[in-house]
């Protein structure tokens, strides 16, 4: 019994720490929302390195499109060479954005899935032939904010 009662003190205590320092739930949506907004300015000047800040930078980053890309590094290449250009890249818009935010253990935002639609106007394709299209993301809040860990985009 004993065990149980300290047990549930260092959760509670656990729990009390992350939770004074855990941002409330409107700031944690409008940093997601943010991170779009600065994606899709970073697409639309043709800047794919700053595009793919917003994705974690980890070997199981996931791209799943026509394949299934795994890993930072493969999926920055494909945007490289799917679109090489800047009349490829066009303007990218999002609309019917959705976040929902998935509260860890202690209730502070842990991870978030954000669904919606893309639309590319541009003049020219490349490799990618797709100008709409929906996706899912997951997201999960780290150390260097809110970063992509799923992109499935269809």
């Amino acid at each position: 019994m004993q065990r149980v009662f300290l047990l549930l003190v260092a959760l509670v205590w656990i729990c009390g720490e992350s939770a004074g320092h855990a941002q409330p739930v409107a700031a944690d949506e409008a940093a997601i929302r943010a991170a779009l907004s600065a994606q899709s300015a970073a697409w639309n000047r043709a800047d794919i390195p700053a595009f793919m800040q917003t994705y974690e930078d980890s070997p199981e980053t996931t791209f799943i499109g026509m394949t299934v890309r795994k890993g930072y590094r493969p999926i920055f290449e494909r945007y490289q060479q799917a679109y090489s250009t800047p009349q490829q890249m066009g303007v990218l818009t999002f609309t019917d954005v959705v976040v929902r935010l998935l509260p860890g253990s202690c209730g502070a935002a842990e991870f978030a899935t954000v669904t919606g639609r893309f639309h590319l106007e541009r003049a020219a394709h490349g490799e990618a032939k797709k100008d709409d299209g929906l996706f899912s993301l997951v997201w999960r809040k780290g150390p260097q904010g809110w970063k992509i860990l799923l992109d499935h985009t269809s």
